[in-house]
C-alpha cells in the first residue's frame, strides 16, 4: 500500500520490552504496532529490548534503524530515558520529548504544573514507607489511594479503607518505587481521553468489574466494559476534552497521549494522570477512541509514526530561519 506522506525514510524500529514491570504489556503493544505498520507498507522491524539497561544502547545500534516507534511502557520508556538516548544517537522517535516525558511520568511534577495552569487535580501528599501512615492520617481521610510515584498500568496501586490496611498497601507500592503517592479517594465515573495530533478524541467511559480500574481489570478479558463515546451532555463532554487537551499541552507533550480523569458528582472532572505512551494493542484505549473517530488501527499507528518526521521538519525549519 502507499506509504503515508509524512512517514520517515529508512527502517522504523518498533521498540518494546525493556526493563520495566510492564514489559509483557509493552511486547504485546509492540507486536500489534509492528504488524499494523507493515500492513501499510512501512519498512519496520520489531526491536524487543532486553531487561539489561547496559545492553540496550548496543541493541538499538545493532538494529540499524533511522526512526524509533517507542512502545516502552513504564520507567525507562515513559520517563524520558529512552527518548534522551535516541536523541543522543541521532535517531528520530515518536511522541513527546524527554522533558515532557519526565514531567508526565512523575505524578507530582505533572500535578504541580496542572495546578499552576488552574486544572483540577486530587488532593495528595507524598511519602515513603516509613512516613506514609502518619502522612495519610494528617492530610487525608480514609479511604486513601496508595500508588507508586512513577509507575503505570495501576502497578502497585491499592485503595486503603482503614489504617490497619496501610502496611500491606505500602509493601505493594514500594515494590515499584520507593516514593509513594497518597491521594484522596474520589468515587465517580472513570474516563479517558485520547489526544492525537493535538486534538481530543471521543471520550471513553470505563466500567471495571472491580472496585477500580486496576491491572486485573485492564488486562483480563471480561473484567471491564467500555462505552465510547461516553454518554455525557455536550457541555460536559466539551469541558472534559478541553481539560484533557490543556493537560497535554501544559506538560509540553507532542502529537499523542492519553489522559485519565474521574468525573466526581458535585465536583466535576478531576485529572488523575497522563500517559505519553499509551497501550497500543487492538483493544487498548487510545485505539478504541481513534476507532470511534473513524481512524482504524493501522492509520492510527501511521499518524503516530509521522510525529517523528513532522518534528524533524520543524527543527530543520527553525535551523534555517
Amino acid at each position: 500500500m502507499r506509504k503515508h506522506p509524512s512517514a520517515p525514510e529508512g527502517v522504523v524500529g518498533v521498540l518494546c520490552g525493556g526493563p520495566s514491570a510492564e514489559r509483557e504489556i509493552s511486547i504485546r503493544s509492540g507486536r500489534a504496532v509492528h504488524e499494523a505498520l507493515r500492513s501499510r507498507g512501512t519498512p519496520a522491524v520489531l526491536v524487543e529490548l532486553s531487561q539489561d539497561l547496559q545492553q540496550i544502547p548496543e541493541e538499538i545500534r545493532r538494529s540499524k534503524i533511522s526512526c524509533a516507534f517507542v512502545v516502552l511502557h513504564g520507567p525507562f520508556g515513559e520517563d524520558g530515558t529512552v527518548q534522551a538516548l535516541l536523541e543522543q544517537m541521532g535517531i528520530l522517535h515518536t511522541g513527546s520529548s524527554p522533558e515532557a516525558s519526565r514531567y508526565a511520568m512523575d505524578k507530582v511534577s505533572a500535578r504541580r504544573r496542572w495546578l499552576a495552569a488552574r486544572l483540577p487535580v486530587p488532593r495528595w501528599v507524598t511519602a515513603d514507607r516509613y512516613s506514609a501512615q502518619s502522612r495519610a492520617q494528617e492530610f487525608l481521610r480514609f479511604p486513601v489511594v496508595v500508588k507508586p510515584l512513577a509507575q503505570g498500568s495501576s502497578m502497585g496501586m491499592s485503595i486503603v479503607d482503614h489504617p490497619e490496611e496501610m502496611p500491606g498497601a505500602l509493601e505493594e507500592a514500594v515494590r515499584y518505587d520507593e516514593e509513594i503517592l497518597l491521594e484522596e479517594y474520589l468515587p465517580g465515573t472513570e474516563l479517558t481521553v485520547g489526544i492525537l495530533e493535538e486534538a481530543a478524541l471521543p471520550i471513553i467511559q470505563i466500567l471495571p468489574k472491580r472496585r477500580f480500574y486496576d491491572t486485573v481489570a485492564k488486562y483480563t478479558p471480561g473484567m471491564c466494559e467500555y462505552i465510547v463515546p461516553a454518554p455525557l451532555p455536550e457541555g460536559m463532554r466539551n469541558q472534559i476534552q478541553q481539560i484533557s487537551l490543556k493537560a497535554h499541552e501544559t506538560l509540553g507533550c507532542r502529537s499523542f497521549s492519553r489522559v485519565d480523569l474521574i468525573l466526581v458528582p458535585g465536583r466535576g472532572p478531576v485529572l488523575l494522570e497522563l500517559n505519553t505512551i499509551p497501550g497500543m494493542t487492538n483493544t487498548s484505549l487510545l485505539p478504541k477512541a481513534a476507532q470511534a473517530a473513524g481512524i482504524d488501527f493501522p492509520e492510527l499507528c501511521q499518524r503516530m509514526l509521522a510525529s517523528a518526521f513532522n518534528r524533524q521538519e520543524l527543527c530543520q525549519r527553525g535551523a534555517t530561519a
